[in-house]
């Protein structure tokens, strides 16, 4: 070889890339995807257990506002009509007085169901004493509340349609007289 010269090209050889890290990165991006699976999951069962509840205590306000209405109708009864209503449209507009009382703004839907299709407790004279849901989805709550009914023969764990929401018609009625 002369002075100067560059030797001579080698041999062509293949690059050969070292592979051994390829593997974790692999496992960790699938370690990764599974942690957030889950905790997606798991922010999944919360949100639906904060509708569930939130629904709940819809049931207990519709409920109660719906009772309060049925025993406001009991109890400002005028002399010689019926002492309750027969349809829920009853609270809306009691044409019972000269000028139509409102006991109740609107007829609230069931917020299991979505309609205002309430299971209606009647006596034996038609009139309505209470109402419950027709809803079968279990409750979280396990307790009745006050002014909460638990229906005859059942125990918990509750299902919405356990907890009836009636009027006391034993309760003093002092008929006014029509104005």
């Amino acid at each position: 070889m002369r002075t100067g010269e560059r030797p001579a090209a080698r041999a062509a050889r293949p690059i050969r890339h070292r592979r051994a890290g390829r593997g974790y990165t692999y496992l960790a991006l699938l370690f990764a995807v599974a942690a957030g699976g889950a905790a997606l999951a798991a922010l999944g069962t919360q949100w639906q257990q904060a509708a569930q509840r939130e629904r709940e205590a819809e049931l207990l306000f519709r409920g109660q506002q719906l009772r309060q209405a049925l025993q406001r109708f009991h109890d400002q009864t005028p002399e010689g009509q019926p002492m309750l209503p027969t349809t829920l449209d009853a609270l809306l507009t009691d044409t019972r007085w000269p000028v139509p009382r409102h006991h109740l703004r609107q007829l609230y839907a069931d917020p299991f169901t979505g309609q205002a299709d309430w299971l209606l407790l009647r006596r034996p004279d038609g009139g309505i004493v209470g109402l419950r849901s027709q809803s079968t989805r279990p409750l979280l709550l396990q307790t009745p509340p006050p002014g909460v009914q638990p229906a005859p023969g059942r125990t918990a764990p509750w299902q919405a349609r356990d907890w009836g929401f009636q009027i006391d018609v034993r309760r003093g009625n002092t008929p006014r007289p029509r104005p």
